[in-house]
């Protein structure tokens, strides 16, 4: 516990990481966050009511505030995120325009600083599945709804992209690998030799994934049962993109799949597969290119994962890019074999 900069308590979290160092231990900068986000409370005609709770950790800071004001007491967030995820305040504005049914819809963004202050969704996904009140078909609605919103936002791919969203569409994943191998210092020598053993297929992967068909849209890359919410049953609503990638959109299903079969077993994997390509039947594809697609791009998908981990605070002095470790753990992720 500890008192912020206008004396009002503060509860801090760091988690797993106590040594992680993000902008919030500066206390101009905290103090200038906290300066916009109240003003945009203000603005909104709230008034908090309760203590902070501070969430640090190495890719965001996020502040719950109690307010009171409108329709009673209430927690709000606010979100700040690393130079290299700036975007995410940007792209959860405009997703709230272009996808209003699917997303939370901010009170206030900073696109340039990459702060943002959202409403409460209600109970995570992951809430009600700890409560024993979810099971595998709530999975499958949640993953239909998630490919409705990938299709209408297809027509804003580039306008996403523009956003400063990064691109990691079948064409560039071979680029994109060889960065990630060339800069992470993480991997072994054995383990460089594997990966570029493989570079040929995967190539021949992009390749065949890329024929298929299927436009390019917004990629969650993250989209595991806490970055959902569910208000009531049969309802989604999604947010956290700061992993986002515009690409081959069932690279998405790859994070979701395994937070399900982790909780409910490999065998739900067909259902949840084919419950998220219902909605994209009907374009003259036949449904055995939509699974051989879904295979090529949940293996691909571990690509964006891995280049996910350099969206990271930097820290002075490292001796190595941050998330080094967890982006070598999904480079080998590309020599295993996807579910069939």
């Amino acid at each position: 516990m500890r008192r912020g900069d206008d004396d009002r308590a503060e509860t801090v979290d760091r988690g797993r990481f106590p040594d992680a160092r993000t902008p919030w231990d500066d206390p101009d900068h905290r103090a200038e966050a906290l300066d916009w986000a109240t003003g945009r409370l203000a603005a909104h005609g709230l008034r908090e009511s309760g203590p902070r709770q501070v969430r640090l950790r190495p890719w965001s800071v996020l502040v719950r505030f109690f307010v009171a004001g409108g329709h009673g007491a209430r927690p709000v967030w606010f979100k700040a995120v690393p130079p290299a995820a700036v975007f995410e305040a940007g792209l959860a504005a405009a997703l709230a325009d272009w996808v209003p049914d699917h997303v939370l819809s901010p009170l206030a963004v900073h696109a340039e600083r990459g702060w943002c202050l959202l409403p409460d969704g209600g109970p995570l996904f992951r809430q009600v599945l700890d409560e024993g009140a979810g099971t595998p078909a709530d999975w499958e609605e949640a993953l239909r709804s998630y490919a409705l919103m990938q299709r209408a936002l297809v027509p804003y791919a580039e306008r996403v992209a523009d956003l400063g969203v990064p691109s990691a569409r079948p064409p560039e994943l071979p680029g994109l690998f060889d960065t990630l191998v060339a800069e992470n210092t993480a991997l072994d020598r054995e383990e460089r030799v594997a990966l570029e053993a493989l570079r040929p297929r995967l190539v021949e992967w992009c390749e065949e994934l890329a024929a298929v068909g299927v436009a390019e849209s917004l990629d969650h890359a993250d989209l595991h049962d806490g970055q959902l919410f569910r208000p009531a049953a049969g309802r989604f609503t999604f947010f956290d993109w700061g992993d986002a990638m515009v690409g081959h959109p069932f690279s998405s299903l790859l994070v979701p799949a395994r937070s399900a079969g982790d909780r409910f077993g490999s065998q739900v994997l067909t259902r949840l597969r084919d419950a998220y390509l219902e909605p994209w039947t009907g374009d003259g594809i036949a449904a055995g290119d939509l699974r051989r697609a879904v295979s090529l791009a949940w293996r691909l998908a571990a690509l964006g994962r891995a280049a996910s981990w350099g969206r990271m605070f930097p820290a002075p002095g490292a001796a190595a890019a941050p998330g080094g470790t967890d982006s070598a753990h999904w480079l080998r992720e590309l020599h295993t074999e996807p579910p069939r």
